[in-house]
């Protein structure tokens, strides 16, 4: 059976910000990277990191020519108050990772518990071995709340100072030469502290000037030694220290146990009163019951996915490891959302993207629909910034929600690849009905869904017209679709078909609001303004939506001029050069026929009614052969793609590529954070990839495979209350209800009724 623990031995101070980035521990609101507690040597790289989810602060963009329109101002989620620090000195010498002789150490990430263990021997100046065994969490149950557990043990007698501390003396790793990285933001974002004690609990309150945050973060402490603790601090810094004498074989223990929050700066009174309460409640609780409470939630996470794979041990430790950071990563709260590197890093500065609605979404729809609402209400709450933006763009009417963004502002200072990317409705509107689906959910969209839908829908219309030159059809020219390598294009297809199922969407869901609940779709009517004509208009766009073909093939192009730019074999360009992006100047890869991931594949997959079985090949075999796959989004697509065609060997090692990619470091830059479009889209590869799942009608369907070297593999979804499992080995599939009411699903082509009597 595969394991559970994600380990590392050793130092290697050149994988150091990587393995930082794979043992990152949050909750959805917290994330700690995996830092040495008591750091490391000054040449000893690290990215030290504390972040909170939506916590940033806003600089202006400077750019060497600029035009109306552009994006304003820039959004860097800061790296925050550490709360991991605890200083080791021994004989008078700091213990430091990286300078202090290392006799042994091992990191294990419990994926099963949500904990990291770590045991290190070091070599005592003066003689002897000390070694420290340490465990640490971030509480799924206690938001805001980590928890660190230390013990040590000494061969032989020696004087300590253990000094757990607080330090608000933190800033941003600085990149300015690659956009993946990090940020161009310059020094401090955060105030100096203001410290503030309770007994022996201190408290730190900084706040960020130009985006008007603030935070707070305490830390309460319980050692086993009858030491006294001495209290110390200064401008940047607040702590204990204790002074101990430890004798050959004794055994001491130091919890310690952080609280944060964060909101507007003129609530920052209350938040370091809710931080002092909640760690001096952690402590008094103690950490054999945060470990509990920690235990607990993560055993119903893994519960709910049922979650097997037999046949390839490595790949199943990476599922589960892209699941575990995929459920630690998701804001809990309506008013945050998935950063595209979680809380794991600070690359692309802690931007949310598209990536949420279209490769995380379906991942918790059907496993933790609560999250998923959330994450759709946090759209709903930026909404009225995307009604601001539109009008910037030149649209009367409608929203334009922003590419790259935390605060509901537009952060993309590169519009080719970033405005243009007005497929970013789209992924919203076909999330929400992706969502409506799964879980029956008719009261998220009467109060927000519905008013989303029609802005999106509005702003399409707007968008579109209707082209002589193309028949009449609907056309939606000057885009720029997922392929970043094909910018500022007419009719890319992507672009247009989601955006024509939106629109159709959105006229079904007034229809059925007009009839089922006229209350309060008179109640929408009149808060936006809608004339009774507008879905009808929204639909006759949508009916006559223009989609380039080559003539006399089933194959579809990506946009109108696909087909005419300059070929540019795959093969022919050095490995060093790619990503292509770091390499090439724009205008180059414009000029050729090369993409840079999924476009059509992924709206096949999305949208797989639009496109016979001929256009999916001749899709596949085509844009398989001129992809790149430098975004690590590509892999999943193509590999469900894939598996709907029947190509199974294209359709694993695609898989493959997708569930290792960051426990291998496939792309070279786990060090800046972890993957979390790519983790859900290998979830993605085996549910609706090797599963055949479609959640798009009223029930569910299946059509599953099983592609070798695969021996078997399981997975269990939550539909409208009902959680059904479905494992597929060599004797075809089974499936059984695990809870919930009763429910009829299509398997193959066969109409299953599942109770939890029986297995069928």
């Amino acid at each position: 059976m595969a394991s559970w623990h994600l380990s590392i031995d050793g130092l290697r101070p050149g994988d150091s910000r990587r393995e930082e980035s794979l043992l990152t521990l949050a909750d959805g609101m917290l994330g700690w990277r995996g830092n040495y507690e008591e750091g490391t040597a000054a040449d000893y790289p690290q990215t030290r990191g504390c972040y909170l989810n939506g916590f940033y602060e806003r600089e202006k963009i400077k750019y060497g020519e600029i035009a109306y329109g552009y994006a304003e101002n820039s959004q860097t989620m800061l790296s925050v108050t550490d709360g991991q620090a605890i200083r080791l000195i021994c004989n008078g010498a700091p213990l430091l990772f990286g300078e202090t002789d290392v006799i042994s150490s091992r990191r294990s990430l419990n994926l099963q518990t949500g904990v990291l263990d770590r045991t290190t021997s070091y070599r005592i100046p003066g003689g002897g071995v000390l070694t420290l065994r340490s465990q640490r969490l971030v509480s799924m149950a206690r938001p805001g709340v980590a928890a660190i557990h230390w013990q040590w043990t000494a061969d032989t007698a020696c004087q300590l100072e253990i000094a757990p501390f607080l330090n608000g003396d933190v800033t941003n790793r600085i990149v300015q030469d690659d956009p993946r990285v990090g940020s161009g933001l310059q020094g401090r974002a955060l105030s100096r502290p203001e410290i503030r004690w309770t007994g022996d609990v201190p408290c730190l309150t900084q706040h960020t000037e130009k985006s008007q945050l603030s935070l707070a973060c305490a830390m309460a402490c319980r050692i086993s030694s009858d030491a006294s603790a001495q209290k110390h601090q200064d401008d940047w810094q607040a702590g204990l220290r204790y002074m101990l004498r430890v004798q050959p074989g004794e055994t001491v223990s130091l919890h310690k146990f952080c609280a944060y929050a964060w909101g507007d700066i003129q609530d920052a009174a209350r938040h370091a009163e809710n931080v002092i309460a909640q760690a001096a409640d952690a402590a008094q609780a103690g950490y054999p019951r945060l470990l509990r409470e920690q235990e607990a939630a993560f055993s119903t996470f893994w519960d709910s996915v049922g979650l097997e794979i037999e046949g390839d041990d490595d790949l199943f430790v990476g599922m589960r490891f892209n699941l575990f950071h995929l459920f630690q990563s998701a804001g809990r709260d309506g008013r945050t959302n998935v950063c595209a590197k979680g809380l794991t890093g600070e690359g692309y500065e802690g931007h949310y993207f598209w990536d949420t609605e279209t490769y995380m979404l379906p991942f918790f729809d059907s496993t933790q629909p609560d999250i998923a609402r959330k994450l759709l209400e946090y759209r709903y709450g930026i909404l009225p910034l995307a009604r601001k933006r539109s009008r910037e763009m030149g649209h009367p009417t409608g929203a334009l929600y922003p590419w790259r963004t935390i605060d509901g502002y537009e952060a993309s200072a590169y519009y080719p690849a970033g405005t243009a990317q007005y497929h970013i409705n789209a992924d919203i509107a076909m999330a929400i009905r992706r969502y409506v689906h799964c879980t029956g959910d008719i009261r998220f969209l009467d109060e927000m869904g519905a008013e989303m839908l029609c802005e999106i829908s509005r702003l399409y219309l707007d968008l579109g017209f209707y082209d002589p030159s193309h028949g009449g059809a609907f056309c939606i020219n000057s885009v720029t679709g997922p392929d970043e390598y094909n910018a500022l294009v007419n009719n890319n297809t992507y672009t247009n078909l989601m955006a024509a199922e939106s629109m159709l969407y959105a006229a079904e869901v007034l229809h059925g609001m007009a009839r089922r609940d006229p209350d309060a779709y008179g109640r929408l009517a009149q808060k936006i303004g809608l004339s009774s004509d507008e879905p009808d208009h929204w639909r006759q766009a949508a009916e006559s939506i223009y989609v380039p073909r080559e003539e006399n093939s089933p194959l579809i192009w990506q946009d109108d001029a696909f087909q005419s730019r300059v070929p540019w074999p795959l093969s022919t360009i050095p490995k060093e050069n790619f990503p292509l992006l770091l390499h090439y100047h724009p205008l180059v890869i414009y000029r050729h026929m090369v993409c840079k991931q999924a476009d059509l594949v992924l709206a096949m997959l999305l949208l797989p009614h639009r496109f016979t079985e001929e256009e999916k090949k001749a899709a596949f075999d085509f844009y398989d052969r001129v992809t790149t796959h430098d975004s690590s989004l590509s892999h999943a697509a193509f590999s469900a793609l894939a598996s709907r065609i029947g190509n199974l060997k294209k359709a694993y090692a695609y898989f493959r590529d997708s569930a290792i990619l960051d426990v291998e470091d496939t792309h070279g830059n786990t060090a800046d954070g972890l993957h979390m479009a790519n983790m859900a889209g290998s979830w993605f590869c085996l549910v609706y990839g090797f599963g055949g799942l479609d959640t798009e009608g009223d029930m569910l369907r299946f059509h599953p495979i099983l592609p070798p070297p695969l021996k078997s593999y399981a997975f269990r979804l939550n539909w409208k209350g009902s959680v059904v499992e479905v494992r597929v080995n060599g004797n075809g599939p089974a499936c059984r209800l695990v809870s919930g009411p009763d429910i009829t699903i299509l398997a193959g082509d066969r109409l299953l009724s599942l109770s939890t009597a029986r297995t069928v």
